[in-house]
Order: structure tokens, then C-alpha cells, then sequence
């Protein structure tokens, strides 16, 4: 049914239940798994006060981007599953619109996300990227919750 899956991860515990979770679908259906991490260096932009500082933390954050990619490339040679890593920069807009840009782009039939499960304040203040792309995708989008605990 899916020949095309999209994954985000972050680093965080959320997204790394939704690799699973995606490695494991795109198993079932031999699918092409496309994992993207997203650097976003807007806040630095406006929090650094020389460009000499905000080049180095920026390199900082692409190479620790890379490593997540890799490690995640190495869980899918592991399960036997095709993947594709994607390290994407956001230049304006947010991650839930780079998500949804690029399922589009790649012709993907399936976002699978981790999703923080924030509730109440801590989701108004911190908003939801999961939600986003679940209002603004053409595709199915699969929320995997953040696991026990």
C-alpha cells in the first residue's frame, strides 16, 4: 500500500519511536523510507550576536543533524529496509512546513512522526509541529505517541 514513507527526527525520544515505527511499516510494504532532519537556525540567528559565533554553532548543529541521520541510515541497513537521508536547512517558516514540503516534493504516500503528547499549556506555549502537518498534509499522516512514561 505504501512505497514511499517520510520520517522527521529531532533527536528526541518522540522521533526516534516514529522511526521505528516507520522502519517497521516500510518493511511490511518494501517501501522507501526517506528520513529528514531539519536544521533550524533562525533563533540563533537572532540570539548571536556576531557572525563568527553563529557560523560555528550553525556547523555545530548541521554536523550533530548529520549524526542523527546516519545513526538512523544505520537502523534501517540493520532491519533491511531502503532509505534515503535528507539534512534540510529552514530558511523561513517552520518545521512542520519543511515536513510537509517535502513529503510532497519526494512523493511520499505516508508521514510518520513522533509526537510529543503535550497537553493544555505546555502545547499552546510550545505549539505542535505534529498537529501542523496533520492540518496542512496531502497525505496521510501516522502519529506515533511518545511510548510509556
Amino acid at each position: 500500500m505504501y512505497t514511499s514513507i517520510l520520517v522527521p527526527i529531532d533527536g528526541s525520544e518522540s522521533s526516534d519511536y516514529g522511526l521505528v515505527h516507520a522502519i517497521n511499516l516500510a518493511r511490511e510494504h518494501r517501501a522507501t523510507l526517506h528520513i529528514v532532519h531539519a536544521v533550524d537556525s533562525y533563533p540563533l540567528l537572532v540570539e548571536m550576536s556576531s557572525n563568527e559565533n553563529f557560523e560555528r554553532v550553525h556547523e555545530d548543529l548541521r554536523q550533530y543533524g548529520q549524526g542523527l541521520l546516519d545513526r538512523a541510515r544505520l537502523s534501517t541497513v540493520d532491519s533491511g529496509v531502503t532509505a534515503e537521508t535528507h539534512l534540510r536547512e529552514i530558511v523561513v517558516g517552520r518545521a512542520a512546513d519543511l515536513i510537509v514540503d517535502e513529503a510532497r516534493r519526494m512523493a511520499c504516500d505516508l508521514i510518520v512522526m513522533g509526537t510529543h503528547g503535550r497537553r493544555g499549556f505546555r502545547r499552546l506555549v510550545l505549539g505542535s509541529n505534529a498537529e501542523s502537518v496533520v492540518r496542512s498534509s496531502a497525505v496521510p499522516v501516522l502519529l506515533v505517541p511518545h511510548g510509556p512514561g
